[in-house]
């Protein structure tokens, strides 16, 4: 019977130990930032893309009228601002609304280390999400491929988390992509997009509309021993 006290005894602070080596290996989060202040442009421009439409501020969001193919904004940076935005270990959120059209719409383009991606939303034909590229691959082709039901005048809350080793997304807190991005080659796809970075923000042949646009950092992971 002392025997079994003993042993429960270091059972219970064994699991202890992984418990508080499990939180250790979290990763905390800091306080969420706004990059958009519902009244102007300030912090963006618009993205000089070929035959993009009118960007506008509207009574707290920021509209991206359909363009030919597409309307964005980029975040602003100069020579005199460079840019401060985190390129690992970070989450952005914002919501998002297509209020006419049928393809992607306030899709982001982000940072990841020393490269840029693009999360897909609602792209090809409307309900296809996921992102371009990984391996030279865009997002209608590669393993972050999904299909969503977006339906025009809806908002939707959407989160963005890039970490050192992976890429996750959240529609209205459902997960849609989680990939593991060690090793891999994550790059833009070819055209125009580059123009949406650092972080930017797109509509194709539809007009999207922003809102609640905010980030914060993340502390990286600590190894697990």
């Amino acid at each position: 019977m002392q025997f079994f006290f003993h042993k429960t005894k270091l059972v219970t602070v064994f699991v202890c130990v992984v418990l508080a080596g499990a939180a250790k290996a979290q990763t905390p989060a800091g306080e969420w930032h706004s990059l958009f202040d519902g009244k102007s442009l300030a912090g963006w421009r618009e993205t000089p893309f070929s035959g993009h439409g009118a960007v506008r501020v509207d009574k707290g969001t920021l509209v991206l009228e359909g363009g030919l193919p597409m309307t964005g904004v980029t975040r602003e940076t100069s020579a005199t601002q460079p840019d401060s935005f985190p390129k690992s270990n970070y989450e952005v959120r914002f919501e998002s609304v297509r209020q006419q059209g049928g393809d992607f719409f306030g899709s982001i383009t982000f940072p990841v280390q020393d490269s840029f991606c693009t999360w897909i939303a609602g792209g090809w034909g409307g309900d296809i999400v996921g992102l371009s590229s990984i391996d030279g691959w865009d997002a209608s082709d590669n393993e972050t491929r999904s299909y969503f039901t977006f339906e025009n005048g809806r908002w939707y809350a959407m989160r963005l988390q890039v970490t050192d080793d992976r890429i996750k997304a959240w529609i209205d807190e459902k997960v849609v992509i989680d990939v593991v991005i060690t090793g891999r080659t994550i790059g833009l796809r070819y055209g125009e997009s580059k123009l949406n970075a650092p972080l930017g923000f797109a509509s194709f042949l539809s007009t999207g509309a922003l809102r609640k646009i905010e980030y914060r950092t993340l502390k990286a992971p600590v190894p697990k021993p």
